[in-house]
């Protein structure tokens, strides 16, 4: 019984070590700002059109290049639901991000 005992109380403040480093790096990880969240490690947009009418265009948004992908993704999320890849260097999309940021 002595032998149960004393392999129980080796093991409890390995466990108890354990628990604090994961509480540590859980609350580390909430608290942590500056750094992006990436959701996909790869690009979204794989084809793109060169525009869309403004007003079937409910938000944009837009994705700098980053470790997920190298260039710049501009996704407008249409009225009925629909979203749509756009053409970050057309010069509609421009205008139409433009549009979007002054309101």
């Amino acid at each position: 019984m002595a032998l149960a005992s004393s392999a129980a109380t080796s093991c409890t403040p390995r466990l108890l070590r354990a628990a604090l480093l994961l509480l540590l790096l859980v609350t580390a990880g909430r608290h942590a700002t500056g750094a992006p969240v990436v959701s996909e490690l790869r690009c979204q947009c794989l084809q793109t059109v060169q525009g869309i009418h403004l007003k079937n265009i409910e938000s944009v948004k837009v994705t700098p290049p980053g470790p997920h992908c190298g260039q710049t993704e501009v996704i407008a999320t249409l009225k009925n639901g629909q979203e749509a890849c756009l053409n970050p260097a057309a010069p509609m999309v421009k205008r139409i991000i433009e549009k979007m940021l002054k309101k």
